[in-house]
């Protein structure tokens, strides 16, 4: 297992869920180094920190606590990786999502879903853009978005505006940055069976019918699409959206 191998892989968000699992398989996958940018160190669903799990398997790791609301601490973040050669691949996980219908949704919550999942994806892709142009590496930027980011649901609509967002990002920066060799691809993930979902959506496990497979998602469902469009087998994919949602909307 040697996709990554020789690359330097920052995960924000890495410490819990999906975050975590995608950590974990870059390092299984070879990668030179792994680090974790998240507000908190401890993973959410318990258990060993990110990092120190990686580490103990044998792979450079580094936590960096960082808001991705703060363009300082973005920069700071790639900075970091300097100590491993510099950024090769960025994976804009983290988010977070505050449900509320239009009518009861206030400023405060509105904010900060767009300055988590939105504002963060694109400074950290600025930073790590900056970072991949000065040294001339041909690098990847792997966006979190959602299915929420494809189809507008109802009770989480400043969240599927923040996802919407990130999506033509995707395509904007893929645009932008193909002439230097960075590829930026999306990722939207259906309702995958994390803490989150289970605590912060309240979902109790349950599973739309009209999700095709019958099950929810696993955070190694999107973990394994990670790695793949980070991998030399997808240096010819930019700019596109991967839905992995089990077959509930049914979009590409």
């Amino acid at each position: 297992m040697t996709r990554m191998s020789g690359k330097t892989v920052i995960v924000t968000g890495g410490s819990s869920a999906i975050g975590r699992a995608i950590a974990l398989r870059m390092a299984a996958e070879g990668a030179h180094a792994v680090v974790i940018a998240d507000v908190r160190e401890d993973p959410r669903e318990g258990g060993e920190p990110t990092h120190e799990l990686i580490r103990r398997r044998g792979v450079e790791a580094l936590f960096v606590q960082t808001d991705v609301t703060k363009v300082a601490d973005l920069q700071h973040l790639v900075e970091a990786t300097e100590a491993y050669g510099g950024v090769d691949v960025l994976v804009n996980n983290a988010g977070l999502l505050r449900p509320g219908r239009l009518v009861d949704v206030t400023e405060e919550d509105y904010d900060l879903v767009m300055a988590v999942n939105t504002k963060g994806v694109f400074f950290a892709s600025q930073a790590a853009a900056r970072s991949m142009i000065a040294a001339g590496r041909h690098g990847v930027i792997i966006n979190l978005s959602s299915s929420g980011g494809l189809q507008g649901m109802p009770g989480i609509s400043a969240y599927c505006a923040a996802k919407g967002a990130v999506r033509l990002l995707t395509y904007a920066h893929a645009k932008e940055l193909g002439s230097k060799g960075i590829r930026v691809c999306a990722l939207h993930p259906g309702v995958i069976d994390t803490t989150m979902t289970r605590v912060d959506v309240k979902t109790g496990g349950y599973v739309d019918p009209s999700v095709a497979l019958g099950r929810l998602g696993d955070p190694e469902d999107i973990a394994s699409a990670a790695v793949f469009l980070a991998s030399d087998e997808a240096a010819f994919i930019t700019g596109s959206s991967l839905t992995i949602d089990g077959g509930q909307l049914c979009i590409g």
